[in-house]
């Protein structure tokens, strides 16, 4: 009887990791086909690029496609800023509020959201790594809401219509980081 207990909790625990798997796959899927794959930036990018910026206390920093949230989350414990990240993906953002909670980083919010659909006119400083396209997609919104002055980091690609506010560029294999300012 116990023997049978055991083979019906292990064909449970295999579905279940399928079920989950299956889950993350689709979600993955479905970010890519909204705009961008899931890449996650290594730590020791993340605190070049952040140092780079020279982020103040209590800024307000938005990462549009933020994944599980990492840049947020390092941005608001080394520099104190406040922090909103912004992906389609439910799971990644669920993620992303679990690891900051664990962390208790109580100044990194993460919604779920179209980037096209947030209000970026009370952002100091844009981070983002998105395809090349979206972009260019994104560049009106920008125009039209971010304020004088405001930093925009692009990680792994350029903004090729804003060459003229290009401030600084960190070239590093296999993803440069571009620095413009509106």
């Amino acid at each position: 009887m116990f023997a049978l207990f055991l083979y019906f909790l292990a064909i449970f625990a295999e579905l279940a990791f399928a079920f989950g798997f299956a889950v993350v796959t689709i979600s993955f899927i479905y970010s890519s086909i909204k705009g961008s794959p899931y890449v996650p930036t290594k730590q020791k990018v993340i605190n070049q690029i952040l140092k780079q910026a020279n982020l103040k206390k209590n800024l307000n920093f938005f990462e549009l496609g933020c994944g599980d949230g990492r840049v947020c989350r390092e941005a608001t414990n080394l520099y104190k800023v406040n922090a909103l990240g912004i992906d389609v993906n439910p799971i990644l953002i669920w993620y992303a509020r679990l690891l900051a909670k664990i962390k208790g980083d109580t100044k990194s919010q993460f919604i779920i959201q179209n980037i096209f659909n947030v209000d970026l006119s009370k952002a100091n400083v844009v981070y983002l790594f998105l395809m090349p396209k979206m972009i260019d997609q994104l560049l009106p919104k920008f125009d039209k809401e971010l304020k004088q002055q405001t930093l925009v980091i692009s990680h792994g690609f350029k903004i090729v219509k804003w060459a003229n506010k290009l401030r600084k560029k960190i070239s590093q294999k296999p993803f440069p980081t571009y620095f413009y300012q509106k």
